[in-house]
């Protein structure tokens, strides 16, 4: 799969831009708060629907427009989609494919994958819960649309339940409809544990070559999923706990709480791993992505890779740009020295300055 070309209006800085790409590597170059890394969520808001840094739709839009607007031309196995989204104020994006307007955000996965790396990546084994879980979803719903649908219902289950547990304190009467929410959310909730864990079984069979590849053989790198509840024991959990929910007003069992944790050699690297290892373990995590998107599509995913070299040493970008061989890459950065210095060739150079594309190479 590959992504042909983009096409921006109203989108953060961009006025309007025109790009097209080589099935390579397409380098953006410029100074930093240019619009480089624009460029690339704006991929990954049109392949996802989501921003990778969690941003809201209206933020995307330029201040005093109402709408801005993304088109993505992509071809997987020889056939080309169009892909339209128009992200507006205060309403609902509209998202068309093939000229076809969609009627779930779901009909758009699959069509192309891509995978986010940036220098925030390198701290997830150091931020929340939430950001891990945050790295599952958003690889899960790429790859798996029943998954996409019993992670939305869930946490729309989980939003109503925590309105009712708030209502109770005035609405004691109300306590009877808490039951119906149980259900719903213990169906919804086991499904999402069973699918994360066979999705971190996966990445697990990958990840420990790639790791041992880094480090040379030295280290042994494992994901341990820490479900806030096992599956099987969601309901009996859920149940017993309905007088602790309503003490605090927020549901406190389900996947909603989960986390991942990294072991090198067996020892909980978030907590005892330098910051070294940690960042070779986030740059293992992503390189995992490539191969099980590959295993599981049997295709090639689209990486963007925003300004990560410059925080890589030597040797970790010598690995990852050998990696990405054969597969095509949209890579920021400020200067081509790190390139220069690896002898790597670039298919495409973009020079960035202000919002505006001055010279394509």
């Amino acid at each position: 799969m590959m992504i042909q070309s983009l096409k921006l209006e109203n989108y953060r800085n961009y006025d309007f831009l025109d790009l097209e790409f080589d099935p390579g590597t397409n380098v953006f170059h410029g100074d930093n708060a240019q619009g480089k890394t624009n460029i690339l969520e704006s991929i990954y808001v049109c392949a996802t629907s989501k921003s990778h840094r969690g941003t809201k739709d209206r933020e995307l839009i330029q201040f005093d427009k109402e709408e801005a607007h993304i088109q993505m031309i992509v071809k997987k196995h020889g056939v080309p989609y169009k892909i339209d989204m128009h992200l507006k104020k205060g309403r609902s994006k509209g998202v068309a494919v093939n000229g076809v307007p969609i009627r779930k955000i779901t009909e758009l996965f699959g069509i192309i994958h891509v995978i986010f790396f940036s220098p925030e990546d390198l701290s997830i084994i150091k931020n929340s819960p939430a950001e891990r879980r945050r790295f599952i979803d958003l690889e899960l719903c790429q790859l798996d649309k029943i998954y996409t649908h019993d992670l939305v219902n869930y946490n729309k289950i989980v939003t109503q339940r925590n309105k009712l547990l708030k209502d109770l304190e005035k609405r004691p009467d109300l306590l009877d409809t808490l039951s119906v929410w149980n259900e719903q959310m213990i169906s919804f909730g086991q499904n999402v544990i069973l699918r994360r864990k066979t999705f971190i079984d996966e990445l697990n069979e990958i990840i420990d070559v790639v790791h041992r590849n880094l480090t040379g053989g030295k280290e042994k790198l494992k994901l341990v999923y820490r479900p806030n509840v096992e599956a099987d024991q969601m309901r009996d959990t859920l149940i017993q706990g309905c007088f602790r929910d309503r003490m605090a007003k927020v549901s406190l069992t389900g996947p909603h709480r989960d986390d991942l944790e990294f072991q090198i050699n067996g020892i909980d690297v978030r907590h005892f791993g330098s910051q070294g290892q940690q960042r070779t373990a986030a740059l293992s995590l992503k390189l995992a992505e490539i191969e099980l998107v590959k295993n599981r599509t049997g295709d090639r995913p689209v990486f963007l890779l925003d300004d990560v070299l410059s925080e890589l040493d030597t040797n970790r970008q010598m690995h990852l740009l050998k990696s990405i061989e054969g597969i095509q890459t949209m890579i920021t950065c400020t200067g081509l020295d790190d390139f220069v210095q690896h002898c790597f060739h670039i298919d495409k150079k973009f020079h960035v300055s202000k919002g505006m594309i001055l010279d394509e190479i």
